[in-house]
């Protein structure tokens, strides 16, 4: 603590001789005495308003080391301390020249007793940094009685919240996006991998235009530590955009795409709300949502929702033979296999192309199946935030068309995206359109959001599903308890060659599995899955 005003100067002489001295000898003594003891005093009284003996308050230590440091009185501060840091005066220092800090604010709120011994009191430091604005922020001053005295706890924590150590502060530039996304759960999300040309898209899609990326901001390294970034100076901050991606779910899904060799996708939903979970895709680009890929026997679950909302149900009698033919077309079920008399769900469960041709011929008509396929999200737009391709369900032109679309062929495309939305509409029994980021976000982007369709009939078409895994096509495939799915071998050239489908939920979890040119689906898909899921 600093005191101006005059000075103490010697005793001089006035006008008197030596004999006028001598008989004052002893009241100049007196006088000595005297002024040592106001010395003494003074010198208690000061150690006193700087926190040294005396019992005090926390309320008077806090008042004390917040006008010392108004007044920039470092030494005072430190005094007021219980047990500083040898460097506490160079570390307030390095604080105000790392950043060329012109003047601070220190705005303290009441203190609060935490104990018989213990008190805090919040405040708010503001400090003017040269060239770039203010910075503010709160911390907590703590303090305790140590000895009989009041005295400031201080740590590196009351220079800055969560510092541990000597900071070392700079001021930097960077180019900040004007997006920045993060998980369901808040966290960061991986700017590489399976998932990236999803999330370098939402970015652009949602960057205003004209967005400067340049950035003054505050970097502190924590003793030995990595820098970090504190703060960012100047102009709008980035938004930040909570997916809906799960970091758990993408992990696994990425694991499994990569763990074949074809080309492959996994593409995740909530169906409870539409929202996408996870998206692994090695086909290149957005092939997940933007490839459109006929979806073979999966779509038998659309063929199947029409005949039962034409009133058929999982028991209705079904013939399955190894080969038939309607409207002038031959179709045969993969390995020319046959059940014979069944029913719609053993039918299913076996994924026999021959029962769902024939009855999408003669017990539907192109009509009632061209409904479902829309009640499933066929021809219908939405924008999940990205680019995609909607599934298309074209007018049969004949019957044979309308047999080769029945079980997923001919002239039906769909992309993995919308097959898990199928997935999805039947653990949920509505279709709900898929989406990256919340419905508002795709509104404010100028994207359509369709409400949900109801799907009729979807606690028998969960029946059947659960039907494929424990006794139809997927059975062998290892799937964990509770899931149900649909597999599809979908070809797409004269050679035979086909791609790998397995569509299925597991809870609040669908999902779409798609194995380019990956051959069977009970082989390669639904294990794939299988491995997802575990």
């Amino acid at each position: 603590m600093s005191i101006s005003g005059g000075r103490w100067d010697d005793l001089h002489s006035g006008g008197r001789g030596r004999g006028a001295r001598m008989r004052s000898r002893g009241g100049v003594f007196v006088l000595a005495v005297l002024v040592a003891v106001a010395l003494a005093g003074g010198l208690v009284a000061a150690r006193q308003l700087r926190g040294g003996r005396g019992p005090g308050t926390p309320e008077k230590v806090a008042a004390d080391f917040f006008a010392a440091w108004r007044r920039g009185a470092l030494d005072d501060m430190r005094d007021l301390c219980a047990d500083p840091p040898g460097d506490f005066v160079q570390q307030y220092r390095a604080l105000s020249r790392g950043l060329t800090v012109s003047s601070i604010i220190i705005e303290p709120r009441p203190v609060v007793r935490t104990g018989p011994d213990a008190a805090q009191a919040d405040f708010t430091v503001t400090r003017s940094l040269v060239g770039h604005g203010d910075w503010s922020f709160r911390a907590v001053l703590r303090l305790g009685r140590v000895d009989g005295r009041w005295r400031v706890l201080w740590t590196p924590a009351t220079l800055y919240p969560g510092l541990k150590g000597r900071g070392t502060w700079s001021l930097g530039q960077v180019r900040l996006p004007a997006v920045t996304l993060v998980a369901r759960d808040g966290k960061a999300l991986p700017d590489t991998g399976l998932l990236a040309p999803y999330l370098a898209e939402l970015v652009d899609t949602m960057t205003p235009e004209g967005y400067d990326e340049a950035r003054w901001v505050i970097e502190m390294r924590d003793g030995d530590g990595p820098p970090q970034r504190v703060k960012v100076l100047g102009g709008k901050p980035g938004r930040k955009i909570r997916t809906t991606l799960d970091r758990r779910l993408q992990t696994a899904a990425e694991k499994a795409v990569r763990s074949v060799p074809q080309a492959a996708s996994i593409v995740a939903l909530r169906p409870s709300t539409g929202e996408v979970l996870a998206v692994a895709d090695a086909l290149g680009g957005l092939g997940a949502f933007t490839g459109l890929y006929p979806p073979g026997s999966t779509f038998k679950v659309v063929t199947a929702g029409a005949l039962v909302a034409d009133g058929a149900g999982p028991g209705t009698p079904a013939d399955c033979p190894a080969s038939v033919v309607t409207a002038q077309r031959t179709i045969r079920n993969d390995e020319g296999h046959e059940l014979g008399r069944t029913t719609l769900s053993g039918a299913f469960a076996a994924s026999c192309n021959t029962t769902f041709a024939r009855l999408a011929v003669e017990g539907l008509g192109a009509g009632k199946l061209a409904a479902s396929a829309r009640r499933f999200g066929f021809d219908t737009r939405f924008y999940p935030g990205v680019r995609m391709m909607e599934g298309g369900f074209p007018d049969p032109r004949s019957g044979a068309e309308l047999a080769e679309a029945g079980i997923g062929q001919g002239r039906v495309q769909a992309t993995p995206l919308l097959m898990a939305s199928v997935a999805a509409a039947v653990a949920d029994g509505s279709w709900r359109p898929p989406r990256l980021v919340p419905a508002k976000l795709v509104r404010e982007s100028g994207g359509d959001t369709p409400d949900p369709h109801p799907i009729p009939g979807a606690a028998a078409l969960r029946s059947m599903m659960r039907a494929v895994v424990t006794g139809g096509t997927a059975a062998g495939a290892g799937l964990p308890s509770g899931t149900a799915g649909k597999t599809g071998t979908a070809e797409f050239s004269d050679d035979g060659s086909s791609h790998a489908w397995f569509i299925g939920y597991r809870g609040d979890l669908a999902f779409s599995v798609f194995v380019q040119d990956g051959g069977s689906g009970p082989k390669t898909a639904a294990p794939l899955a299988a491995a997802f899921l575990r």
